[in-house]
């Protein structure tokens, strides 16, 4: 596997291939994972759930300063590059109202679904100095959240925690009255079902390998609600649409990540019923991995630059 990344944004600090002389200088423990593969290319085997945490631990020290990140075992293990760049795409849709990207804490965004790992909050906050609010369901994931924070007490001023107490919401129990949000993400559930993640999790792993996977690999596990929701994530995302209309007033970009191409047709109808302003659909590429950001606002043009 090569790990040439050119379609990455032109901001992404990961476009060019991995030095792993320098990462391996920041965690040691990564050499003993790195080899030469037939293209003479140092990697990693990255259907090893090990490698691929030393990767992303060695990644967010050496460009983030991001000190002790760690995630059980049973969590998800995001890939690094893909995050950043659904940030770089939300710096840019802030950006058309102005000749520069909006940077510092009076941009505020709200993750919704952060995970044991906060990567969105981390490399938000770090890459343009944003203000974030970190939302979970999962309070073990939340924990642990809280646990990379108090590893970088710089971070604590900037990025706020709050659990979702009620799986049927995600906008509710959040955005209290007062409360007034840049923008917001979410990475949502893709699968229906846990038989439907496992097999997912098992084509990953075959893809990785380039051969037979006799088992699922944890570095493509993850808790419940990271991975699947009743309705899979037409379901997540038409809810999150749906409830968003509660809050048009306090959140001037509402965006969400669609892995699925075919969802779209029918996220764009339910986002003309509910008389969304304005909607974009922006792809995004990783390699093979296609994905596509899709943000909406209820916010008139003339009156959006009141928020930035």
């Amino acid at each position: 596997m090569t790990t040439e990344k050119s379609s990455l944004h032109t901001r992404n600090l990961h476009r060019n291939p991995y030095d792993f002389d320098q990462l391996i200088s920041c965690v040691p423990e990564l050499k003993h994972y790195v080899f030469v593969n037939a293209y003479q290319t140092k990697t990693i085997n990255f259907s090893l759930p090990k490698a691929v945490k030393l990767l992303n631990q060695a990644l967010l020290l050496h460009f983030y300063n991001i000190k002790n990140w760690d995630i059980p075992e049973a969590n998800l293990c995001p890939p690094i590059p893909g995050r950043a760049d659904y940030i770089h795409y939300i710096a840019d849709l802030l950006a058309e109202l102005q000749t520069e990207i909006p940077t510092g804490t009076s941009v505020s965004g709200l993750d919704i679904g952060t995970g044991a790992n906060l990567v969105y909050p981390l490399l938000a906050h770090r890459s343009y100095g944003w203000k974030m609010l970190g939302t979970e369901i999962n309070k073990d994931s939340l924990e642990n959240a809280q646990q990379i924070l108090d590893h970088n007490p710089d971070l604590s001023p900037a990025i706020q925690l709050k659990q979702q107490p009620d799986s049927h919401h995600i906008f509710k129990n959040i955005i209290g009255a007062g409360d007034r949000f840049t923008f917001s993400m979410c990475n949502p559930p893709f699968h229906d079902s846990e038989e439907s993640a496992m097999k997912g999790n098992l084509r990953k792993t075959k893809n990785v390998n380039k051969s037979e996977a006799k088992k699922t690999l944890l570095n493509f596990g993850g808790q419940q609600s990271e991975l699947w929701c009743e309705g899979g994530e037409i379901a997540f995302i038409s809810k999150m649409i749906e409830e968003s209309v509660q809050y048009s007033s306090q959140v001037l970009w509402f965006t969400c990540l669609v892995s699925k191409k075919d969802n779209l047709p029918k996220l764009n109808s339910l986002l003309k019923k509910v008389k969304a302003v304005d909607v974009k659909t922006i792809d995004m590429a990783q390699g093979q991995k296609v994905s596509r950001m899709l943000a909406w606002t209820f916010i008139p043009r003339k009156e959006k630059k009141d928020w930035l």
